[in-house]
């Protein structure tokens, strides 16, 4: 088998187990995290009513500058994640279960959870 393959086989199995914790447990809606090689997604998404509460990506080009104290993509990922909180409270979400999607707690991941959480959501 293909070696990127198996590493994305592994990572949806891991996200699987993941949404099944945080969906079955969680009464708030979900903030979740998607990374690629270049860009950083964020969305709160509420599974009872089934449809996205806010988002945020680096995509935008307001976010694609890193933020002070951070280079590079963990700067980025800082950005987003302060936009993300910011958006999530602005519809009225205070709490969130936070979703990693099999990715490992490190890196963009973590600084995108740390900026959400210094920007006043409590994840």
């Amino acid at each position: 088998m293909d070696h990127n393959r198996e590493l994305r086989r592994r990572r949806t199995r891991k996200a699987r187990s993941v949404y099944r914790g945080l969906h079955r447990n969680s009464d708030r809606p979900r903030l979740c995290v998607f990374r690629s090689n270049k860009y950083i997604f964020a969305q709160v998404i509420d599974d009872a009513r089934g449809h996205t509460v806010a988002a945020a990506s680096s995509i935008e080009k307001e976010l694609a500058v890193p933020a002070e104290g951070g280079a590079g993509k963990v700067g980025i990922a800082t950005r987003v994640g302060l936009a993300i909180a910011e958006r999530a409270k602005k519809a009225g979400v205070e709490k969130v279960a936070f979703d990693r999607s099999g990715f490992k707690y490190h890196g963009r991941v973590k600084a995108l959870a740390d900026a959400a959480r210094e920007a006043g959501l409590k994840v």
